[in-house]
């Protein structure tokens, strides 16, 4: 058996080249591949969170896809949410 093309933290994209329950595309990052889940040749089980645009995550799937067609990303860079200045109220007594 090969190792993996997967690894713990990576950041993918997975389209139907990957599989063909990707239907419309989502970013995931992994948590770990499943190495003890037996699978086809050229294909893998994967823990991940499936991230938004801003890249957090928003759920957690066990996926089964061809690393072969998962596209490598970086790390998607988090910008902090814009704060709103808080407005302090001072004493006149």
């Amino acid at each position: 058996m090969t190792p993996p093309l997967v690894r713990s933290g990576d950041v993918l994209r997975l389209s139907r080249a990957a599989s063909v329950q990707f239907v419309r595309p989502i970013t995931v990052r992994v948590i770990r591949v499943l190495t003890d889940w037996h699978t086809y040749d050229g294909w893998v089980w994967i823990d991940a969170y499936v991230l938004d645009a801003a890249g957090d995550a928003v759920s957690r799937r066990t996926l089964f896809l061809q690393p072969a067609g998962a596209g490598h990303l970086k790390a998607p860079v988090r910008t902090p949410a814009a704060r709103t200045p808080v407005s302090r109220k001072v004493s006149t007594s």
